[in-house]
């Protein structure tokens, strides 16, 4: 259950990285190429059963992990879709819509390179949990975006 939401505002986490890769090919491996970057194995709603995740690739499209059983589990769905710049979430995972947080992940060319910034936002709606659990996602973003998504893309960048 939610509790009411804090006066407090809190403030939202921004996570920036440089991928040395085009804007189109940022894009697409932080939207098509989730489930190869994402780090199901610690940061998974299906302790340990978790088979992929993905985004669908529409305004209204759903990010969500699918665990072994099929069972799908729901962190959120796409509010807007503009490849190869834009793509904020509405974000809850393993809660209802109602604890609704925002995630904006922006993409812009610099000097041949792309600026992939995460802006995650909106957790005045967690209540008295919101500072709490927004601290904790502050540095499961730095495993998941720059180790997992920026790791990654680099990784795979250099193997071509």
């Amino acid at each position: 259950m939610i509790e009411k939401q804090s006066e407090v505002r809190v403030e939202p986490i921004r996570k920036m990285v440089t991928v040395h890769r085009s804007v189109g090919d940022a894009f697409r491996i932080f939207t098509e190429e989730i489930a190869a970057w994402w780090p199901l194995e610690t940061h998974s709603f299906g302790e340990h059963q978790s088979e992929t995740c993905a985004i669908e690739g529409r305004l209204g499209g759903r990010i969500f992990e699918r665990l072994a059983d099929g069972t799908e589990v729901l962190w959120g769905e796409a509010i807007r879709w503009d490849p190869p710049n834009f793509v904020p979430f509405t974000w809850h995972p393993g809660q209802g819509p109602e604890a609704a947080q925002t995630l904006e992940v922006a993409f812009t060319a610099i000097d041949g390179d792309t600026r992939v910034e995460l802006t995650h936002s909106g957790w005045e709606k967690l209540g008295a949990k919101a500072l709490e659990t927004r601290n904790g996602y502050d540095s499961g973003w730095d495993i998941v975006f720059g180790e997992g998504y920026a790791g990654w893309t680099e990784q795979e960048a250099a193997s071509r």
